[in-house]
């Protein structure tokens, strides 16, 4: 029963866009064209009755989103950096998704914390605010210890919360299977490992331990960084459900009036911001995968602090020097290198034009030099850079989405700062620096020597590893008999598979 649920709650999604308004915001802000207006409206409309209300008080596209769940209020966090890709109308409403959405009562927040830490809130803290900041998954109040007297964030799961995103993780993920069974096109896009990722990545929101580890060794590998700060874990005052952190007086990086107010450099602070992720990113493989507005905020100082690390990307060695060489050929303009690189690292299927693909990324690239970011028509160049990889055959790689999400997010954000700022100014530094460190002969000298320590840990057991591989190589393996009814079985599957296939074809 769960693909006909799907489907109504699918249908609800469209259904819950046109009750409150917002499709005709979307379509106003993709400036979609009278026939795909007449058609979407035309499908949705006769299923408005099944769509959510929602909180009438809110703008209708901000509506719409809380009220399908925190799947989508995730997504739109993501659109609300990205004022050249949905408009500066649509931004200011997803803004409200980052951290001023509808709080849950005081009472049940204290409810939870006495619950998840055994102690009554009296007992732990002598003050304890009402909710200061809202968002998708858990809200935060401002409280006092009472054993110290410190001031602290105090963040609490949304009752509930684990269920509502199962129900909406279980839609998206049934959209991409149908996606992957009827429209042959988007298996490239790989949505069902997209959809398994992006649960992965927020599940690991769901559990506050998980998170104050994370916050926690966020804080060791970036201790060094001038102008970035990461609150302390309050570990005697964390659990499963509730994280307790060091507050932090400052302004909210959306507000970028009261930044100029206080005389911060915003166009200093744009620049930051992009370096620091690149630096995380490219440096330890260790990132703050949720770089949006709502988590960042500017103390008095200048430094740069951030919260929510519910979401955290790692990437390896090899994958860090790939991507620093990608955007490394971009900055240089090396297209011909960017190509390479993608065939390399077998991002590209061997069989296409090293040639060609090099060509269509200057195509890509081109336009961004000589430009500032105001000048930019992000929304065109994502969508002739999606016409590329089509083109030539190129997965999602999922070890990417994160790296690759965040990456736009970080740009928004930077982009918010200073409008006109370029990205590849502001990554030239990071990124050279990263290659000269990673790719010289100091590199090649701290490889070879890692190399040689792991060999070393298993030279104990290289005598017997020798012995197991030639015995396996000169052992033919035992052929495969089948009993009738394995045979029987494996003649059906693929006369079923056979069957099915030509059915889908005949459909398409």
């Amino acid at each position: 029963m769960r693909g006909p649920v799907n489907i109504v709650r699918l249908l609800r999604t469209g259904a819950t866009f046109e009750r409150t308004g917002a499709m005709t915001q979307i379509l106003d802000a993709m400036q979609a064209p009278p026939l795909l207006r007449g058609l979407v409206r035309g499908l949705v409309w006769p299923f408005r009755w099944l769509g959510y209300a929602g909180d009438p008080a809110m703008p209708p596209v901000t509506r719409a989103i809380t009220a399908l769940g925190p799947a989508y209020v995730k997504f739109g966090q993501i659109l609300s950096t990205r004022p050249d890709i949905v408009g500066e109308g649509l931004v200011q409403q997803l803004r409200i998704l980052q951290d001023r959405l509808p709080p849950f009562p005081t009472p049940v927040a204290r409810a939870a914390v006495a619950a998840d830490l055994g102690r009554p809130v009296d007992e732990l803290f002598s003050e304890f605010s009402e909710p200061v900041a809202a968002a998708s998954i858990a809200q935060v109040h401002r409280a006092r210890l009472r054993a110290t007297g410190e001031e602290v964030a105090v963040k609490v799961l949304r009752p509930g919360i684990e269920r509502a995103f199962r129900r909406d993780i279980d839609a998206f993920r049934f959209a991409a299977r149908t996606l992957d069974l009827f429209v042959p096109q988007t298996r490239r896009l790989r949505p069902i490992d997209v959809i398994a990722h992006f649960e992965g990545v927020v599940r690991g929101e769901l559990d506050l331990r998980l998170e104050s580890a994370s916050a926690s060794e966020f804080a060791d590998t970036t201790k060094d960084d001038p102008g970035f700060r990461v609150p302390a874990v309050r570990w005697a005052h964390s659990g499963k459900r509730v994280m307790t952190l060091d507050w932090v007086e400052g302004i909210g990086a959306a507000d970028v009036e009261a930044l100029r107010a206080q005389g911060h450099d915003t166009e200093d602070l744009a620049r930051r911001v992009l370096q620091l992720f690149l630096r995380h990113a490219l440096r330890d493989g260790y990132f703050h995968g949720d770089m949006h507005q709502g988590n960042l905020k500017v103390d008095a100082e200048g430094n740069i602090v951030a919260y929510d690390f519910g979401i955290m990307g790692r990437i390896d060695d090899y994958t860090r020097r790939v991507y620093a060489e990608i955007l490394f050929g971009f900055i240089q303009r090396d297209y011909r290198r960017v190509a390479e690189v993608h065939f390399e690292a077998g991002y590209v299927p061997a069989d296409r034009s090293v040639d060609q693909f090099a060509q269509a990324l200057r195509a890509v690239g081109e336009p961004i030099f000589g430009m500032d970011a105001s000048q930019i028509a992000m929304s065109r160049l994502l969508a002739y850079l999606f016409e590329v990889t089509e083109r030539f055959g190129m997965q999602t790689r999922t070890e990417l989405i994160l790296l690759q999400r965040t990456m736009v997010v970080v740009e928004g954000v930077a982009r918010t700062l200073d409008p006109r700022m370029n990205i590849w100014d502001g990554a030239r530094p990071v990124v050279e620096g990263y290659i000269r460190d990673s790719l010289g002969p100091l590199a090649l000298a701290r490889d070879l020597a890692r190399s040689a320590r792991i060999l070393a840990r298993f030279s104990p057991r290289l005598p017997e590893l020798a012995r197991e591989g030639l015995i396996r190589t000169a052992t033919p393996p035992a052929p495969w008999r089948p009993g009738l009814l394995a045979a029987a079985l494996y003649m059906a599957a693929g006369a079923a598979l056979a069957v099915l296939g030509g059915l889908i074809a005949g459909v398409l």
